[in-house]
């Protein structure tokens, strides 16, 4: 799994961390909810680009495209 991933997971609030057998196989209980909207979060960061503090072209493109985004995941700004 991505680091990132597992990051946004602890941040979405891990009430427990339990071993699965003898395997080390951890879980963690998470807010799925507040986890996808991390998630969706992190991807619309992505689209940010140093080019956005120069251009208003860029800038205009990821402010439609986040919010695009957060519409269709239902996250709001």
């Amino acid at each position: 799994m991505n680091g990132l991933i597992k990051e946004l997971a602890l941040q979405a609030g891990p009430n427990t961390e339990e071993e699965l057998n003898d395997d080390r196989t951890n879980i963690y209980v998470i807010d799925v909810e507040k986890f996808a909207e991390l998630l969706v979060r992190e991807c619309v960061e992505s689209l940010w680009t140093e080019e956005c503090y120069t251009s208003d072209l860029a800038l205009k493109e990821f402010l439609k495209n986040s919010k695009k985004i957060n519409l269709h995941f239902g996250v709001e700004e």
